[in-house]
């Protein structure tokens, strides 16, 4: 069944992947971005949106939303003492304050369809503690604890998950991946000995976005190559 789905961000990587996969499938699409000329070009109605001054714009949105997806994010790896408050508050307010301005002026939209998705994303570094990850990993334990809140006060008419990968091959990882020896070491840090792609992390977005996810809320989903919860012993 046809869903109108509003993407927040998507202008690269997991969420033009996802784009892709969305209008393939027969979903009509709203989007916001700070660059909008890549879903503007597949046709996509867009509207600016800045995750650091997130203002979006209600008026511009349908009168009903099936489904929403935050995909705005960082990676600022630095060791603690390094970190300012600006560093933390930056990326609590693309990760985390984003999504709730967002979700905040899309929510009489999505109560009208009676039975709407949202999906944010988080990280594996906070199921997973890792060395220079605080400031991400604050941010983004934040947005798992707010998806649960909200799953729970949004229940039964809108849904909320969170996906929490690992380290993904897009153009906001391609420092981390630049080179083949990157690209092995990073590989070799996952059990399942890969870097996962954005169109696999898509496949799980439009999952949740459809009807048979109907029974899912609250929860955090973790394509992250087995790194959270596998040991493997030489």
């Amino acid at each position: 069944m046809s869903k109108h789905l509003l993407l927040v961000g998507g202008s690269s990587g997991i969420g033009l992947a996802t784009a892709k996969k969305l209008l393939a499938a027969g979903h009509r699409l709203t989007a916001a971005a700070r660059n909008p000329a890549p879903l503007a070009a597949m046709g996509i109605p867009v509207q600016s949106f800045d995750a650091l001054v997130p203002e979006l714009d209600p008026s511009g949105l349908p009168d009903r939303l099936d489904g929403l997806v935050y995909f705005p994010g960082t990676i600022q790896l630095k060791p603690f003492h390094r970190l300012t408050a600006e560093d933390f508050l930056n990326d609590l307010r693309v990760n985390c304050l984003g999504a709730v301005s967002a979700i905040q002026a899309a929510l009489p939209a999505l109560k009208q369809s009676g039975s709407a998705s949202v999906v944010l994303f988080s990280t594996v570094a906070v199921a997973q503690g890792m060395p220079f990850h605080a400031s991400i990993a604050a941010a983004k334990g934040a947005v798992e604890g707010l998806a649960r809140s909200l799953a729970a006060e949004f229940a039964p008419i809108i849904r909320v998950n969170v996906i929490a990968p690992s380290l993904t091959d897009t153009p906001l990882a391609a420092p981390l991946l630049n080179s083949d020896a990157k690209r092995e070491a990073a590989a070799k840090r996952h059990p399942l000995q890969r870097v996962g792609s954005a169109d696999e992390v898509a496949e799980m977005v439009a999952f949740l976005l459809s009807d048979a996810s109907k029974s899912m809320s609250g929860q955090v989903f973790r394509p992250d190559g087995g790194l959270s919860s596998i040991r493997l012993f030489a």
